[in-house]
């Protein structure tokens, strides 16, 4: 069972060794007809893993993610296990570990914001959307509140100059 991992060619091999185990046949064929509805993703076999929950009743997953220290999702079938709440069905269910999701993607680097002030005037409105629009970040500093505004890393502000609504350094 050990050397039984790799792509699905380790289904047919595992299907040879364990002849002899109808149940397992029974399992590895399902698992077959699983892999042949995979398509355009990179699937491992380990016929080996045995951790996870006991309550699994097939088919059970991981999906790794290259920069990620573990798996970033786990999950599989577990039907039965609804059985002592009185709903006997079959499900499937998976958990997300978010923190790994987040600590294995690429960090963007940001750019620093655009300050604004905060008013329903349409023009600054009109301003704040298409500078938003173009990709930038807009921050409002609302009233009240201007001591807060460093953390946002501003290095320009829009400001009103003759009557239009333009972008200064600060």
């Amino acid at each position: 069972m050990v050397e039984l991992y790799g792509d699905a060619s380790v289904l047919t091999q595992a299907h040879s060794s364990l002849a002899a185990f109808p149940a397992v046949g029974q399992a590895l064929s399902s698992l077959k007809w699983l892999a042949g509805h995979l398509e355009g993703v990179a699937v491992s076999y380990d016929l080996a893993d045995m951790r996870g929950y006991g309550y699994y009743s097939g088919a059970r997953f991981c999906i790794y993610a290259p920069g990620a220290n573990d798996a970033l999702v786990r999950g599989g079938r577990y039907d039965h296990v609804g059985a002592v709440f009185g709903r006997n069905r079959p499900a499937a269910g998976f958990s997300l570990d978010v923190k790994a999701l987040v600590g294995a993607i690429e960090p963007r680097t940001l750019r620093a914001a655009i300050r604004a002030p905060w008013s329903e005037q349409p023009a600054l409105r009109a301003a704040i959307a298409a500078l938003r629009q173009g990709g930038e970040t807009v921050v409002c500093q609302l009233p009240g509140h201007e001591s807060e505004i460093d953390e946002f890393h501003c290095d320009r502000e829009l400001v009103q100059l003759a009557g239009q609504w333009v972008v200064q350094a600060v």
